[in-house]
């Protein structure tokens, strides 16, 4: 297979790896180049926090409106997440890491309009496709993984990576 997107080109690039779907929601793990650990998630929530929570540390991209907070919160300092602000772990690394169900490279290119907008890349597929919000991107993600989990062609509409070929 040739791999033409498999490609991180920022330095918040993420591999995240869908190891299973119960109940329909997300779960796996998540890979940057800033920790050789990966962080788990069980839903879609925990793993956009994640991602924010990269976002934020690395302050890039730079979020175009700030936080609103209506109670008291402490801000996360880098020794608690044990990053550190030089790369551990390399692209090629990275790259290897797949998940049980399907593997996404995630560039978040803009924090626009309280959302996300950027490129994702179904690395099985070697597709590449951009998002304009955290909830296309999570919809294409699903929209992947229904056309491996469902062998039946021609049932609802067609992902988006369909759309694309």
């Amino acid at each position: 297979m040739e791999r033409t997107q498999w490609y991180l080109g920022a330095p918040n690039a993420v591999v995240l790896c869908v190891d299973g779907r119960p109940r329909r929601e997300l779960c796996g793990r998540l890979y940057h180049s800033y920790s050789p650990e990966a962080m788990a998630f069980g839903s879609i929530d925990a793993m956009t926090r994640w991602m924010q929570r990269l976002y934020d540390f690395l302050n890039f991209p730079h979020p175009a409106t700030n936080s609103r907070h209506f109670a008291a919160v402490s801000p996360e300092s880098a020794e608690e997440l044990s990053w550190e602000r030089n790369k551990i772990m390399s692209d090629e690394s990275l790259l290897n890491r797949h998940g049980d169900l399907g593997t996404f490279i995630v560039r978040v290119q803009h924090r626009q309009n309280s959302s996300w907008q950027g490129r994702i890349t179904w690395m099985e597929e070697d597709r590449t496709i951009n998002f304009r919000s955290v909830w296309e991107m999570v919809r294409l993600i699903e929209d992947a993984l229904d056309t491996v989990s469902t062998p039946e062609e021609g049932e609802g509409d067609p992902s988006w990576f369909e759309a694309e070929k």
